[in-house]
């Protein structure tokens, strides 16, 4: 099962729109993920405060910019095939 980093905050449209977009994927490609506040830790503010949401599987990241429904898909199929061997 992929493991999925997504960074975000409360009260973010953007970030309601992404995680609604990876729940069409679950099906197809079943991933954990994991919620990160932003806000929880300085680390992740400083490095994400402007690009969030983030999605972020096995290293690789899509910010805000390139979150949309086929790169989400694109890269939740490589990771899913790489990690199954499919």
């Amino acid at each position: 099962m992929l493991h999925v980093i997504f960074y975000t905050k409360e009260i973010c449209s953007l970030c309601d729109d992404a995680e609604a977009l990876l729940s069409l994927f679950q099906r197809d490609y079943p991933y954990e993920l994991e919620r990160r506040d932003i806000y929880k830790k300085d680390e992740w503010l400083e490095k994400y405060q402007l690009q969030i949401p983030v999605v972020e599987v096995n290293g690789k990241q899509l910010n805000c910019e390139e979150i949309n429904y086929d790169s989400l898909e694109k890269l939740l199929k490589e990771e899913y095939e790489m990690q199954t061997g499919n």
